[in-house]
């Protein structure tokens, strides 16, 4: 028996949108294509694949899992299960990078917790004068950040490092880090896309501010004179993190707001 796009469109249960996603990607095709195509029949081959993605969205995992993809900034990035999935709020970082970054001379970049690399690529890819270096703990993560490199056509520095240890002695005009910042007990955990993230990734420790305590405290011996750090976090810990600034001698301290209205990047310079 013969099956249609629109016929599988229509199977599975889930969403109208996430049906569309997963069968585009079954079929490396675009919505246009299925749209126009509705008619197109699909193999066996096809089929199973696609209600397979099907079973497994219906069971929580998340679509950029399921794809393998993942748009930032208007990128394109690969996206896996060792890593987090690029949000649109950290695109908020880019800005604030771009914004400050020196003007006409190479601006050194650091990017902490890269993960898939779509901050340090986005900045690379937008900003020629940047050399751009992509420090993770992860080596899976940093083999992920590569090859988003490669398909993005820029060139980066990766480097195996937890925090700044294999960073002695080097400094940098501006240092940005979406770094894990949920407190271990937070109930989100068990809520959404986040139940299938890496743990290592998002929870920080007991209270969530442990990796942005750190990277306050030794930011200041990698920044050049001038250089800022600016940094993601949770929607209710911009004080505390302004607070952490300040008594680690940063000036010019701020808090910035997604668009949901939210404070979701805080920084300041040395």
């Amino acid at each position: 028996m013969s099956v249609r796009i629109h016929d599988m469109l229509k199977a599975g249960g889930v969403e109208p949108q996430d049906a569309r996603v997963l069968l585009r990607n079954v079929l490396q095709t675009s919505d246009a294509q299925l749209a126009a195509h509705p008619e197109h029949e699909l193999t066996e081959d096809q089929r199973r694949r696609y209600l397979a993605l099907v079973q497994r969205r219906r069971k929580g995992e998340p679509i950029a899992y399921l794809t393998g993809e993942r748009e930032f900034y208007s990128l394109p990035f690969r996206v896996t299960p060792e890593v987090l999935i690029p949000r649109p709020e950290t695109e908020l970082l880019v800005d604030l990078a771009m914004e400050r970054a020196p003007r006409g001379r190479t601006c050194r970049v650091l990017d902490l917790a890269t993960g898939s690399g779509c901050v340090a690529i986005t900045i690379a890819f937008h900003c020629t004068q940047a050399q751009v270096t992509a420090a993770d703990v992860s080596a899976a993560a940093l083999a992920l950040t590569r090859e988003n490199a490669v398909r993005n056509g820029v060139a980066l520095e990766l480097l195996e490092s937890d925090w700044f240890d294999k960073l002695s002695g080097r400094r940098f005009d501006v240092i940005v880090a979406n770094p894990p910042y949920v407190a271990a007990n937070d109930r989100h955990l068990a809520e959404g896309d986040v139940r299938f993230e890496p743990r290592h990734a998002l929870v920080a420790g007991r209270t969530g501010y442990e990796c942005i305590e750190t990277i306050v405290a030794r930011s200041p011996r990698h920044l050049g004179a001038g250089g800022w750090l600016m940094f993601e976090h949770g929607f209710d810990q911009a004080q505390r993190s302004r607070e952490l600034l300040v008594r680690a001698g940063f000036r010019d301290v701020f808090s910035t707001r997604d668009l949901a209205g939210l404070e979701r990047a805080s920084g300041g310079r040395v």
